[in-house]
């Protein structure tokens, strides 16, 4: 059914763009995956066809698209960006120093994004995440900040940006800490005439508005949209904040909508390979919310998927010359989720966890001693992990990832099954590897072959006419 619906995709893809176009598209789509080089798609590819118990690929919807190219990741500091830079260059098309956002290489001089360029002439701007809406990549669409890290100054400049769409998680944070005069972004985003929204549910009751910020509920774990091996029904998902992006953004001038993946990005920094391959799923799924779109006006959309670099150093094989991607799909938790499991058994059982009681969540959710043989080396090490840092009910030295800290048994079990899935990882932080282009729609042919990835702004904005003189 899959095979069936991406030769469908193929067929009209290059059918629409044989036909084509007179005039600049007035929907434009960009979705960034944070992260994702082309082992995270071509391993989620693997991870897809394995659980059907076939070698080879099963694309995804996104790399069915008839046009594809690389482009290049640098920033003007280093030959390995960071999400701030990297961030700016998709955004603006002007290279900067890692940690800065809308400014150019001297860290000084603001410059524009496609996304303040397209509302000048007169399109709705939507900005969507699956993490917080004051984290890099979305503001480098619409802050101009030396340091990425002032989140409170970032989230100033949303209130004051005018897009019509904000969606992700929650803000990074939503007081100035160092100034308790300082009023709440929460307050600052309604003195702008932004409506609040919590949750999709109430979104869906009342959607009214020429400005409106969808976020995550009150009760939600944590700020930004939570893993989707993770996610529960009630959760918030990146594909509802398409859907109701298009509904806030739609008009007949048309819209900018950009749409960033970012927790392939978390995920890839704790090195934890099922859950990267969920998250680009989860993706895919987005992006085909836009397609659905764009086979309604194919002749008015472009959409663009790129990324603003790789994390992690994935490789998809450890020298055995096979894959065991299978061994993934017993997979149940992230490593979050995870150490989740752990934090509530020290709960209920007042901190006297036994080793019988580890073992049985290890094989509920790793299918350790079930599905996964386990040698007995690696038990004997899950063991002493469980001595160290659960039975001996000391201050534990937590595993550290860029955005999460896990309990080191969790951290432990996704390593052994990585291994046993012939995945490696070569660091914990980014790399200077490629990131891939996919495109669709009116004006896609630009996107073809290597680029560099300050080009892919500065082509969707003379496709679209974001940089035409207004008369």
């Amino acid at each position: 059914m899959r095979q069936k619906r991406t030769l469908s995709i193929i067929a009209l893809a290059l059918c629409v763009c044989m036909m084509g176009f007179a005039k600049a598209p007035k929907y434009v789509f960009y979705f960034i995956g944070d992260g994702m080089s082309l082992n995270q798609v071509l391993g989620t590819q693997y991870f897809l066809s394995q659980e059907k118990g076939k070698t080879g690929i099963m694309p995804l919807g996104f790399t069915a698209f008839p046009y594809t190219g690389l482009a290049t990741t640098f920033s003007a500091s280093s030959d390995v960006t960071d999400s701030a830079a990297g961030g700016t260059a998709l955004a603006c098309g002007e290279k900067t120093a890692n940690g800065s956002l809308g400014l150019s290489a001297n860290q000084i001089t603001k410059v524009k994004s496609i996304a303040e360029m397209a509302m000048e002439q007169g399109k709705r701007v939507g900005i969507a995440t699956s993490v917080t809406l004051n984290h890099a990549t979305p503001a480098s669409f619409y802050a101009h900040q030396k340091s990425r890290n002032d989140y409170y100054e970032i989230g100033v400049e949303l209130t004051q940006s005018g897009f019509n769409f904000f969606g992700g998680g929650d803000f990074e944070e939503n007081v100035k800490h160092d100034d308790k005069r300082a009023p709440e972004l929460y307050k600052l985003a309604e003195k702008a005439d932004y409506r609040l929204v919590r949750g999709y549910e109430q979104f869906q009751k009342n959607h009214r508005g020429n400005k409106v910020i969808l976020i995550q509920g009150k009760d939600a774990a944590e700020k930004t949209i939570p893993y989707a091996i993770d996610a529960q029904p009630t959760d918030l998902t990146l594909s509802q904040l398409v859907s109701a992006g298009i509904e806030v953004l739609d008009n007949r001038k048309g819209f900018f909508f950009m749409v960033e993946g970012g927790k392939i990005d978390y995920a890839a920094h704790a090195n934890d390979a099922a859950t990267v391959f969920h998250e680009v799923i989860d993706f895919d799924k987005a992006i085909a919310v836009a397609y659905e779109f764009y086979l309604q006006h194919p002749k008015e959309t472009l959409i663009v998927i790129t990324a603003d670099h790789e994390t992690g150093g994935l490789t998809l094989g450890n020298g055995q010359y096979e894959l065991n991607f299978a061994a993934l799909h017993a997979q149940k938790v992230s490593h979050v989720g995870f150490s989740r499991v752990i934090n509530r058994l020290r709960h209920d059982n007042k901190d006297k966890v036994t080793w019988e009681q580890v073992r049985e969540a290890l094989k509920s959710y790793f299918g350790f001693w079930d599905t996964i043989e386990v040698s007995a080396s690696e038990e004997q090490a899950l063991q002493n992990e469980y001595q160290n840092s659960i039975a001996n009910n000391k201050k534990v030295k937590m595993a550290k990832s860029l955005y999460y800290m896990d309990e080191p048994l969790s951290a432990m079990a996704v390593r052994i099954l990585n291994h046993k899935a012939m995945v490696g990882w070569h660091v914990g932080a980014h790399t200077a590897a490629y990131a891939p282009v996919f495109a669709v729609g009116n004006g896609a042919e630009q996107f073809s072959g290597q680029m560099d990835n300050t080009d892919i702004p500065k082509k969707i904005a003379t496709i679209a006419e974001y940089n035409k003189v207004k008369k």
